[in-house]
């Protein structure tokens, strides 16, 4: 509409993200990878010790990795677990063509949370009551978080205008050659959003708000997209924040076989919020051309199961193994762009937004499997470990949404080719001195990404604890820090692309490190 007023005049003066139409498939395969990525989780029991638990039993923390240990429980008990994370993300633009320099920068991202809660049932039938093997049970209910999605990054970046994000805007929807069906297609898109002021695309706010111009070749009369002249290097900043959490309600039971097999289900409901907000600009000669900011929130609901078993194959020795199902969730996308620009002429508003309503779709993650050992160490305490396999490239999303249908398409082919199959590894000790508990574990999880990509993005976790016990209540303490690295672009640039060098676009490393405590306290009665 802006550009039927003024023509052609300001001719002479993503992120990966987009919009509803194009919530880019890098993003729905990063959203893919956080809901199937989760965290050691449950009581500060577990924690402590890695998250180790499939053969462990009698732990709240059963309930979520393998049901089968609530048959462990003597004792009905109530459990709070609150916590607190401390996190960081340092980063520095990675030397290629996109990058002419830029220093590394350091943003804290702290959250206060509920870790878990939990209500155990007990059942036992008397030592001297053989009427049945079946000994006793417990059934169990709670809250447990599965995933934390606060995280905080920013970034400066110099480069030069064939990388920047005008190059990305020259390119409308990847295609870079003027007259094919391709490209023709995509300034139809700009110009329709343009008359009728309804911007749903990161692209189609830029042509409304001048940052590029419909102009034709003087040669062939071919239809192509232009960006205001700028010369020298150009400064990119970008602020990306994240809040929310995957969390899950359960429900489970657990039962105890002659104290020798223990054999449990549960179900899931699961409950997903999630905001994303990101603040990209770019400035040359001294002032700010352009910035845009970004802001997606999801939410979700969605459901799976799991069954599990624990034997006792001598009074030191515990085997587990448990197999959850997949998990389908129902999500919900809202989104809202504003992009603000110097470009656009004095008599008209420089500020424009997206006006889209929400967007429905669903995924399915991958089915998981654990299986573990425990060697008791007389009274003094035990070892605990586990494998746990995890198919990321199974991934599924659906939608009857038309305007996401094809997003959602090209990223579950991306994601069946780009993630892996992949086996994570859990230890933990606990040493016990009287009523007196110390803990200590670790668990790598593997990279879920497939290649042999020298770039390792195995997160790393170390952990421990303390603890005390009595007959009627106990508290325990653990600390887990993370440390993991990943990388991001802002935007990507077609590999075709003439006016830039092989499609390079500007690539940040950044080193998160995060710092969790919690604290357990429990009721037995």
């Amino acid at each position: 509409m802006k550009h039927t007023f003024m023509g052609l005049a300001t001719l002479l003066g993503g992120f990966l993200g987009a919009s509803h139409a194009a919530h880019a498939q890098g993003s729905y395969v990063d959203d893919a990878l956080l809901l199937m990525r989760q965290n050691p989780s449950g009581t500060a029991r577990t924690l402590g010790l890695g998250g180790a638990s499939t053969s462990l039993g009698g732990d709240f923390g059963s309930l979520n990795t393998n049901p089968a240990g609530l048959g462990l429980f003597t004792k009905s008990e109530i459990t709070l677990t609150p916590g607190l994370g401390f996190g960081n993300g340092s980063t520095t633009p990675v030397a290629n063509a996109a990058s002419l320099g830029g220093g590394t920068v350091k943003q804290d991202a702290n959250s206060f949370h509920l870790a878990s809660l939990g209500l155990v049932f007990a059942s036992r039938r008397a030592d001297s009551d053989n009427s049945s093997d079946w000994r006793g049970g417990s059934f169990a209910l709670g809250f447990t978080r599965l995933a934390d999605f606060n995280q905080a990054f920013r970034y400066q970046n110099l480069t030069d205008d064939r990388h920047s994000f005008f190059q990305y805007l020259r390119e409308p929807g990847g295609y870079t050659t003027p007259g094919t069906s391709g490209y023709t297609a995509a300034l139809n898109d700009l110009r329709s959003q343009d008359n009728s002021g309804n911007y749903e695309t990161l692209d189609g706010l830029a042509y409304g708000n001048f940052l590029t111009t419909i102009v034709k070749t003087k040669r062939g009369g071919l239809d192509s997209l232009a960006t205001p002249r700028r010369a020298g290097n150009i400064t990119q900043k970008e602020y990306v924040t994240s809040k929310g959490s995957l969390s899950q309600f359960d429900l489970g039971y657990g039962g105890n076989y002659r104290d020798k097999l223990y054999i449990g289900g549960a179900i899931g409901i699961v409950s997903l919020n999630r905001t994303r907000t990101s603040t990209f600009s770019e400035a040359s000669n001294g002032g700010e051309d352009f910035n845009y900011q970004d802001y997606v929130k999801t939410t979700g609901t969605g459901i799976n199961a799991r069954i599990g078993l624990i034997y006792r194959v001598v009074d030191a020795v515990r085997l587990g193994a448990s197999v959850q199902t997949p998990t389908y969730i129902r999500l919900t996308d809202e989104y809202s762009t504003t992009l603000t620009s110097q470009y656009t002429p004095p008599n008209l508003d420089n500020v424009l937004s997206t006006a889209l309503p929400p967007v429905a779709y669903s995924i399915t993650t991958p089915f998981r499997a654990n299986g573990g050992a425990t060697v008791l160490i007389n009274k003094y305490g035990f070892l605990t470990g586990e494998v746990e396999y995890v198919g990321y490239s199974n991934a599924t999303y659906n939608t009857d949404d038309n305007g996401v249908s094809g997003a959602l398409t090209d990223a579950n082919n991306i994601i069946a080719t780009t993630f892996r199959n992949t086996v994570n590894l859990k230890a933990g000790a606990e040493a016990r001195l009287g009523t007196f508990r110390v803990r200590a574990g670790y668990a790598r999880y593997a990279s879920p990404y497939a290649g042999t990509s020298s770039f390792n993005r195995d997160q790393n976790y170390f952990t421990g604890g303390l603890g005390i016990r009595t007959k009627s209540f106990f508290v325990d303490v653990a600390g887990v820090y993370l440390k993991y690295k990943d990388r991001y672009s802002p935007y990507n640039l077609a590999s075709g692309s003439a006016s830039a060098t092989n499609g390079v676009a500007p690539n940040v490393l950044t080193d998160y490190n995060r710092f969790t405590a919690s604290i357990t306290g429990g009721l037995l009665f």
